[in-house]
């Protein structure tokens, strides 16, 4: 299962249910695909087929609505 936390242009932000555990949002577009660690700092984890101008508008993007993800995946993760 992995949820969608929210949808900006053609950006898909979700998680994936059974991975690490270290707080951290994918997201997916027709480009290709990327992975942000929100803890301890917002950093770029891994990406494929992003340019460097779609990477920093994404950045941007998850760090304007980090509290927004962070919501969303404690309460996808709580147990």
């Amino acid at each position: 299962m992995s949820p969608t936390v929210f949808k900006i242009k053609n950006y898909r932000f979700f998680f994936f249910s059974k991975e690490e555990s270290r707080m951290h949002v994918h997201i997916t577009c027709p480009e290709g695909e990327t992975k942000f660690w929100l803890e301890p700092l917002i950093a770029l984890a891994n990406y494929k087929g992003l340019s460097m101008k779609m990477l920093n508008e994404l950045q941007k993007i998850v760090e304007e609505r980090q509290d927004a993800i962070k919501k969303a995946w404690k309460e996808h993760f709580r147990s």
